[in-house]
């Protein structure tokens, strides 16, 4: 049968476990020896001070001293009923110590608990005292092991003259004594550590599983590989928001989908008009003082509906954001913010729109077409040759479309003859006029149509939205379009005016924020972020990424003229290579003094 494997957190417990356990015993072992080792040292030095009391004595110092002079040693009998062994089993009995030994200056035993010993020579080396020295000691003598000391014995009225040693000793049975009843606190001590040990150690392994949701290393390691192969290989951005508001995932597509460059520590430049960034790296970052649009932010509210989108611009992009709990059996882990980028749907949405818009007006010119054809037809039939080619010639004069637009002959590029043309007749089913200022004088072609196409078509949009809105009986709007030739390709200048009530006492700036819409003007005046609040903030964005810049030239006023918009697109017309460029004129600059003209306002 295959052996079952432990989970990490159950061979964690056990080694945590098998660590406490050891070290208790350790500690335990250590603190009972210090103990034995103190309470050794305390006997010694009490034998010590029992030792050098006995040898101080003037009865057995002066008996010692008598028998040393003596030529032998008394029989025994004559040391048991002595005055010597008297006095240290006297001190004996009153100290508890196991033996208190007197000898002579040879060794033998002058007194002693065990009188059959009387008068034999020590079991223990006495030269130590008998040379004048006291010392401590610790061995096994006839009476069993001992920690004791000896101290020489002086002759009666001398300092210099050793006539014998005391020799004191304390059993170590009664050290282990004294040891067992100082271990309870030892073990009561070494006990609860080690129950705190095992708390703490069921503690963490709780923890641990919390933490790691109940996942092995290997799949933890996994899941990681697998989400930086995910996080760094998918298109979309991902932001990953933990349960206490931290940012723990922040792929690179999220920091190129909102304009953060890779690695970049700088604050971004006004030309991106995207965020003033601290870094490109927002890992770890508090997400409530991130520096990401606060329309992300809006969709991890509690009132939020989960998998709720939202449009921004950021970076110049218009992205699609949406945000999910996320959840691990019952457990909050937080938010994930999806971010899709959007933008080349739009402009492709913009160009199907312009096309659209264009060949609805075709269709709508093909029945003027064929009564033109039927006409010339008819003048040829009936031989009127002069009246054809005089309605030929008018033909060609005002062009083979005809537009409801006035001036489009200013407009010699054919793009932009075809996109205002359909843009006039797309305003003129709703009523209002379209046409171009006399100070329009575009003579170059446009490089870049689908930037164009989309600050021109947001702001003819906006500004047929507000004449149509408008209270004036008369709904127009004035288009005025001025090239500036130069040396990268010539900057395009665009001013937009329309007949509407202008925008209400609403700061200019707030019409170019994300999200703002026609609905949030509590005045009643026109916002321009056309659409859902991006059309604006998208052209804004833009004109600055190119270096250009849209902004409010005039609020207007109730009744009319409207609001007026100019924009500024750097490099996007140029002289095709067969055509000769034309030089800079006075006609070359800015048309913003010139939108207020009589007539109009």
């Amino acid at each position: 049968m295959p052996r079952l494997a432990l989970r990490f957190s159950t061979q964690t417990l056990l080694l945590q476990l098998g660590v406490v356990l050891l070290v208790v015993l350790l500690s335990g072992t250590v603190h009972a020896w210090l103990v034995y080792g103190r309470i050794g040292t305390e006997a010694e030095n009490q034998a010590l001070t029992l030792a050098r009391t006995v040898a101080s004595d003037p009865v057995i110092r002066s008996q010692v001293g008598a028998i040393s002079k003596e030529s032998g040693t008394p029989p025994a009998t004559v040391l048991a009923a002595g005055p010597i062994q008297a006095a240290a089993e006297a001190a004996r009995s009153r100290t508890g110590a196991l033996f208190v030994v007197v000898t002579d200056e040879t060794g033998l035993r002058l007194a002693h608990p065990d009188r059959a010993r009387l008068g034999e020579r020590v079991s223990t080396d006495p030269s130590d005292a008998l040379s004048g020295k006291e010392v401590t000691t610790r061995n096994t003598g006839t009476l069993g092991p001992s920690a004791g000391a000896k101290v020489p014995v002086y002759a009666p009225g001398s300092s210099a003259t050793v006539v014998g040693e005391i020799s004191v000793g304390y059993s170590m049975e009664s050290l282990g004594q004294s040891l067992a009843e100082d271990i309870v606190p030892i073990a009561l001590t070494a006990a609860g550590s080690l129950i705190a040990g095992v708390l703490a150690s069921f503690l963490l392994r709780r923890r641990l599983q919390r933490l790691t949701l109940g996942l092995e290393p290997e799949e933890i390691s996994t899941l990681v590989h697998d989400q930086v192969a995910v996080l760094q290989g998918v298109d979309d951005g991902v932001i990953g928001i933990s349960a206490d508001g931290r940012i723990t995932v922040f792929n690179a597509a999220a920091r190129r989908l909102l304009g953060m460059p890779e690695g970049s520590e700088t604050p971004g430049s006004p030309a991106t008009a995207g965020p003033d960034w601290a870094g490109s790296d927002l890992t770890g970052t508090d997400w409530e003082r991130a520096a990401v649009p606060a329309q992300l932010k809006a969709l991890t509210q509690p009132s939020a509906h989960d998998a709720e989108a939202a449009e921004i611009v950021a970076g110049g992009r218009v992205l699609v954001a949406n945000a999910r709990k996320a959840l691990h059996r019952k457990e909050d882990l937080g938010w994930v913010v999806m971010l899709r980028d959007r933008t080349e749907l739009q402009q492709l949405t913009r160009q199907l729109d312009a096309v659209g818009t264009m060949s609805a007006a075709l269709r709508a010119q093909r029945h003027e077409f064929a009564n033109q054809l039927h006409t010339i037809a008819g003048f040829m039939s009936i031989g009127q040759h002069g009246q054809a080619k005089d309605y030929l010639a008018r033909i060609s004069a005002t062009g083979p479309l005809k537009f409801p637009v006035q001036q489009a002959e200013l407009l010699q590029d054919p793009y932009l003859q075809a996109f205002v043309g359909a843009k006039s007749v797309e305003a003129d089913e709703r009523g209002v006029a379209l046409r171009i200022g006399p100070e329009t004088l575009v003579r170059e072609h446009v490089t870049e149509p689908q930037d164009v196409t989309t600050v021109l078509g947001n702001l003819i949009d906006n500004a047929v939205n507000a004449a149509v809105a408008g209270s004036s009986t008369q709904r127009w709007v004035e288009l005025e379009l001025l090239d500036e030739p130069g040396p990268d390709g010539g900057t395009l200048h665009i001013v937009v005016a329309d007949s509407g009530d202008g925008l209400g006492g609403i700061e200019p700036e707030r019409v170019f924020v994300e999200g703002f819409t026609t609905a949030e003007a509590a005045d009643g005046g026109i916002a321009r972020a056309g659409g859902q609040g991006l059309g604006l903030a998208l052209v804004r964005q833009l004109a600055r990424r190119r270096g250009g810049d849209v902004r409010v030239l005039e609020p207007g006023s109730p009744g009319g003229p409207g609001a007026v918009f100019m924009a500024t697109m750097p490099k996007v017309t140029g002289t095709p290579e067969e055509a000769p460029r034309a030089e800079p004129s006075a006609a070359t600059e800015p048309p913003a003094a010139t939108v207020r003209k009589e007539g109009h306002r």
